[in-house]
Parts: C-alpha cells; sequence; structure tokens
C-alpha cells in the first residue's frame, strides 16, 4: 500500500482529519512521512492504528487507554490478561453508565408524562431542570435581577 494523505488515512479508519491531526499532534498514532510540500503522509500501519483508535473510542476507551492499548498491540509479548483487565473494567464502567442513562431515562419521561405541553407556562420538565425541589406544584416564580 502507498503513502496516503490524511484526507485518505481519516476516510479509511472513519475519522474526522482534524481527529487524525490531533492524534498525530498528541503522538498517539504518527505519520509516516511528510510530503515535500510538508503534508502528513501515513503508511499502512499508520492507518491500521487509526483504525484501532477510532474502534477502541468506539468502545467508549480514552485516549489514554488507547495509548495503552495500542502498546499492548505492538508487543507481541503482551499477557493477555492485561488486555482483558482493560476490557473487564471497561464493562463495569459502561454498565454502571448504563445504570445511570436508564434511571435518567425514566426520570425525564417521568416528567415528560407531568408536562401538559400546552400553552401555559408551567413545565415540570424546566422546574426539575432548575432544581425546584416539588416538580410538580412547583409555579414559576419570578427572578430578581440578581439570579439572572
Amino acid at each position: 500500500m502507498a503513502l496516503q494523505t490524511i484526507r485518505e488515512a481519516a476516510l479509511s479508519a472513519g475519522l474526522p482529519v482534524k481527529t487524525v491531526r490531533y492524534y498525530d499532534e498528541i503522538g498517539l498514532v504518527r505519520s509516516s512521512a511528510r510530503s515535500p510540500a510538508g503534508y502528513r503522509l501515513y503508511d499502512a500501519t499508520a492507518c491500521h492504528k487509526l483504525t484501532f483508535v477510532q474502534r477502541a473510542r468506539q468502545f467508549n476507551f480514552s485516549l489514554d487507554e488507547c495509548r495503552e492499548l495500542l502498546d499492548l498491540y505492538e508487543n507481541r509479548q503482551r499477557p493477555s490478561r492485561e488486555v482483558k483487565k482493560l476490557a473487564l473494567a471497561k464493562v463495569d464502567f459502561l454498565q454502571q453508565r448504563l445504570a445511570t442513562l436508564s434511571d435518567l431515562k425514566q426520570e425525564l419521561e417521568a416528567l415528560a408524562e407531568r408536562c401538559s405541553g400546552d400553552d401555559r407556562p408551567d413545565c415540570p420538565i424546566l422546574t426539575a431542570m432548575a432544581g425546584d425541589q416539588d416538580a410538580d406544584t412547583a409555579q414559576r416564580r419570578p427572578r430578581s435581577k440578581d439570579e439572572l
């Protein structure tokens, strides 16, 4: 495979050019060479790493975790238990996040159910987001200049 421009490498990895440039700047995935005009060029290995990072990011791995995963991927002497440990930690994180999102979804559904959605200004959704205690009965109170 010939060297690819940043645009070609980004397209093949399913990433925006700006993201590929950022990954290069932080040393996560470096360009392989520069064109005579100074443009970044990527070889097959760098393109593969970009795809690897894009996939890891889909699993919600942070950039530091991606760096660690890339190091493990490139180290053929690695014990797989280290990779599994990272993956299981991410599974735990995602499970907690799913529980939080489920709670938020139920709360927002309940608020939407209580909102009349008519021409009146009272809205339990906005009241709850404002942090007022009783979203069911709270009336929209006038605000002083200091509160705005």
